[in-house]
C-alpha cells in the first residue's frame, strides 16, 4: 500500500488561503534548506525536496491549485509527466527561484534537474562585470572624524593600447572556439535519481568567451590588458568609521566580454587616539580635576576634537561624573553638518606628593569638616 502524501499546504508550511508570495518565500526556504546539492548523499533530504517541489508545482499553478483544493490529491492520480514518481513539473515556473538561490547557472534550470526538457535562453557569455579591487589606507583619528584626501597606489589593469583589448595580434581576429563552437560553456549530461541532470561549465579552452585568440598581441601576450601602477586621489568622507571602505567606480578588475570594470573598495583603517575613544558618531575622555575645584566648584578645559573648550564644574561634582559637549562629536556620514557629542568622565585626582604647607592646609580643612581642633589625632594626617 502506497504511502499517503501530505497536505501540500502543510509541507510548505502555509496556511490555504497564502498568496503566491507566500507560496514562493516558503518554498525558496525548503529548497535552499533540502536541496540535493546542499545535502549530498542525504536520502531524507531529497525526499524532502522532492516532496517540497511537487506541493509548490501544484499550488503555484491557479488551475491546479483549484482542483487540489477541490479534490485533494485524488485530482492527480494517474498523472503522468517527466517529473520523479510519474508527476508532471513541466507547468511549474522555478526558474526564478533557482536563479536566485544558485546563482543562475544551477542545471541549466529546475526543469533540467526533472528531466522536463525545457531549456534557458540566456546567452550563454553575456558581459560581465569585473571584480572590485580592495585596498587599505591609514587614517588619524581627526582625519576619520573630518574628512580628508589620501593618494591610494595599486596594480591597475589598463587596456592594451597595442591591440585595444581584444588580445590578438593587430592585423588578426579571435576566431570561434571549437571545443564549445561559440557558445562559452560545455553542456555534459547525466542520469540521477531525478532524472536526468544537466550540468554547464564555462569552456576551459576559452574561458566562456567564445573566442578563441591564436595570434596573440605582443604588447600584452593575449590578456588585452597591461598592469601598471596607478595612483587614485581618494576623498575620505568626515565621520567614516574603522573597517568601512570607500568605494572608487572603475577603479577595478576589467569586465569580460565587454562588460563594466569593477570598483576599488578602500578600507580606512583608524588609528587609536591617545584621549578619546569613539562610539557611533559620540566621543568619550576622562578628564582629571583637582579636589578644590571638585568641591568649590569652577571654570576648567576640556579637550575636544574642535580643541579645548570651557565647562563650568558644579560645586560638590563627586569623581566619575559624565558632562556632554553637544555638537563636538563625530558628523554622520550622510551630513556632516549634524554631530554626535562629547562626553567626558570627570576623575577626581588625589595628589600622592604633597608640600608641608599643602598638608597644613589640607589638615585644617579635614578639622573643620569634622569638628575636631587641630590637635586631635585621626585626621588625613598623623
Amino acid at each position: 500500500m502506497a504511502e499517503q502524501k501530505r497536505d501540500y499546504y502543510e509541507v510548505l508550511g502555509v496556511p490555504k488561503d497564502a498568496d503566491d508570495a507566500a507560496l514562493k518565500k516558503a518554498y525558496r526556504a525548503l529548497a535552499k534548506k533540502y536541496h540535493p546539492d546542499a545535502n549530498p548523499g542525504d536520502k531524507e533530504a531529497e525526499a524532502k525536496f522532492k516532496e517540497a517541489s511537487e506541493a509548490y508545482s501544484v499550488l503555484s499553478d491557479p488551475e491546479k491549485r483549484q482542483k487540489y483544493d477541490q479534490f485533494g490529491h485524488a485530482a492527480f492520480d494517474g498523472a503522468a509527466g517527466g517529473g520523479p514518481g510519474g508527476f508532471d513539473y513541466s507547468s511549474a515556473d522555478f526558474s526564478d527561484i533557482f536563479g536566485d538561490l544558485f546563482g543562475g547557472g544551477f542545471g541549466g534550470g529546475f526543469s533540467d534537474i526533472f528531466g522536463s526538457g525545457r531549456r534557458s535562453s540566456q546567452s550563454a557569455y553575456e558581459p560581465q562585470r569585473g571584480a572590485n579591487v580592495r585596498t587599505s589606507v591609514r587614517l588619524t583619528f581627526e582625519e576619520a572624524v573630518f574628512g580628508c584626501e589620501k593618494e591610494i597606489t595599486i596594480n591597475f589593469k589598463e587596456t592594451c593600447s597595442t591591440c585595444g583589448g581584444t588580445g590578438a595580434k593587430p592585423g588578426t581576429s579571435p576566431v570561434t572556439c571549437t571545443t564549445c563552437q561559440g557558445k562559452g560553456r560545455i553542456v555534459q549530461m547525466s542520469r540521477t535519481v531525478f532524472g536526468t541532470m544537466q550540468n554547464v561549465q564555462t569552456c576551459p579552452n576559452c574561458r566562456g568567451t567564445g573566442k578563441v585568440i591564436k595570434d596573440k598581441c605582443p604588447g600584452c601576450n593575449g590578456t588585452g590588458y597591461n598592469q601598471k601602477r596607478k595612483t587614485f586621489r581618494v576623498t575620505i568622507p568626515a565621520g567614516i568609521d574603522n573597517g568601512l571602505s570607500v568605494r572608487m567606480a572603475g577603479g577595478g578588475e576589467p569586465g569580460s566580454n565587454g562588460g563594466e570594470r569593477g570598483d576599488l573598495l578602500v578600507e580606512c583603517i583608524v588609528s587609536p587616539h591617545p584621549i578619546f575613544k569613539r562610539q557611533d558618531t559620540n566621543i568619550f575622555s576622562t578628564v582629571p580635576i583637582s579636589f578644590a575645584r571638585a568641591a568649590l566648584g569652577g571654570p576648567i578645559r576640556i579637550k575636544t576634537v574642535d580643541g579645548e573648550v570651557e565647562y563650568d564644574v558644579k560645586p560638590g561634582t563627586k569623581t566619575d561624573t559624565r558632562v556632554r559637549l553637544r555638537g563636538k562629536g563625530v558628523p554622520t556620514l550622510r551630513n556632516k553638518n549634524i554631530r554626535g557629542d562629547h562626553y567626558a568622565t570627570l576623575v577626581v585626582e588625589v595628589p600622592d606628593k604633597l608640600t608641608a604647607a599643602q598638608k597644613e592646609a589640607l589638615q585644617h580643612f579635614d578639622d573643620l569638616m569634622t569638628g575636631s581642633g587641630s590637635k586631635k589625632k585621626g585626621g588625613i594626617f598623623k
